[in-house]
């Protein structure tokens, strides 16, 4: 059972004392999933980034499992988790202002070790190594800005890095396909100097062969099932909008571009749910969509997947995942940012079906599978 920590303070010494952090929602499910785990970023400069399990066998949610799972590590997690996966039966959580990649056991979330890598930001793996995108430098907004990014490769039996592959400025997301990684440059500390590329670099030589011209200020990149690479533009938050972008990976070429802001997306089949929270200047507001486009022919085929007006009561919403099986579609709200945020779950018609409380700035979400 998962459980939150209070200190009890006797005359002698102060004793850890576990209380239950449980809540059921939803309804057993008896799939090859056995659940999935929320990563909360926290607020920066914080080191509140915590972790969340949701077990479809009881329908239970559980909040800062980590905390339970590993009292004795300082600090917790750290500042800022970034994205989690799971690979080899460890769970890997990228805290980006802590600089490292926090490595856990995948079932009992017990610590195994850390991967030292500079404000890193997203990873996946292939084969026996993992990949990890890097700031590489300090936060700071600098039009002026000299530090190119890169990519570290680690070895998952070790946990060393082996090398570094230098890209553009300031990588964001990476995705692995026919040998190759593609990474999404954004330049986002540049501003208004922003990147416009995604780097491809060849897996076998680990080195960077050319850059493909998308759009500004790149974010996301995920392949599809169809030999499509499929890249969101967050825009410059002023007269250039944020769009996805279809690149196909035989020309390696933007072969299309579908009229939608992108803030996250997962694909599932043939349908890309996406939701956005495009911020302009102009404006001074924030303009919030949810939609679906279909891969295979890339039209947008739904502008609201959620049909019972929930979305009336989600303020910032800041993570999406479709649980592949079920086809349920989770998506978190931040909130203000500063407090506790909100998971909720739709059915695949788009209707509520339960929401629960999470830790602050809830993100991103990793199946678990049996």
């Amino acid at each position: 059972m998962w459980a939150g920590l209070t200190m009890l303070c006797g005359c002698r010494e102060e004793v850890a004392v576990f209380t239950p952090e449980e809540e059921q929602h939803g309804e057993i499910q008896k799939t090859e999933i056995a659940g999935f785990y929320l990563l909360n970023e926290g607020n920066m400069g914080s080191n509140k980034s915590t972790l969340d399990y949701y077990d479809y066998s009881t329908a239970t949610y559980s909040r800062n499992i980590y905390a339970e799972a590993n009292p004795s590590v300082p600090k917790e997690l750290g500042d800022v988790g970034n994205d989690i996966q799971i690979y080899g039966g460890r769970l890997y959580a990228v805290i980006n202002c802590s600089n490292k990649v926090e490595v856990m056991d995948a079932v009992t979330c017990k610590r195994i070790g850390q991967i030292d890598i500079p404000n890193c930001r997203y990873i996946r793996f292939d084969g026996q190594y993992g990949y990890v995108t890097s700031y590489a430098g300090p936060v700071e907004i600098n039009p002026d800005y000299k530090q190119k990014g890169y990519v570290a490769r680690f070895d998952t039996a070790t946990l060393e890095v082996t090398d570094r592959c230098i890209v553009g400025y300031q990588p964001d997301e990476l995705e692995i396909a026919n040998g190759k990684i593609y990474v999404a440059n954004s330049g986002g500390y540049m501003v208004p100097n922003y990147e416009n590329t995604v780097s491809v670099i060849d897996l076998a030589t680990f080195t960077e062969t050319k850059r493909i011209p998308v759009a500004v200020n790149l974010h996301r990149v995920r392949k599809d099932s169809h030999g499509q690479l499929w890249v969101s533009s967050r825009g410059d938050y002023y007269d250039t909008p944020s769009r996805l972008y279809c690149i196909d990976l035989k020309t390696e070429r933007v072969v299309d571009s579908v009229m939608t802001a992108v803030s996250n997306l997962d694909i599932i089949g043939d349908s890309l749910y996406l939701y956005s929270t495009e911020w302009s200047y102009l404006e001074m507001d924030d303009a919030v969509g949810y939609g679906i486009v279909n891969v295979n022919t890339h039209e947008i085929v739904n502008r609201c997947f959620i049909t019972d007006g929930t979305e009336e009561k989600i303020k910032k919403p800041y993570g999406i995942k479709v649980n592949p099986l079920t086809k349920e579609i989770y998506v978190t709200d931040a909130k203000n940012y500063v407090t506790p945020g909100t998971l909720y779950c739709f059915s695949p018609e788009g209707v509520q079906k339960w929401s629960a409380r999470t830790g602050d700035i809830p993100a991103h979400i990793v199946w678990l599978w049996k």
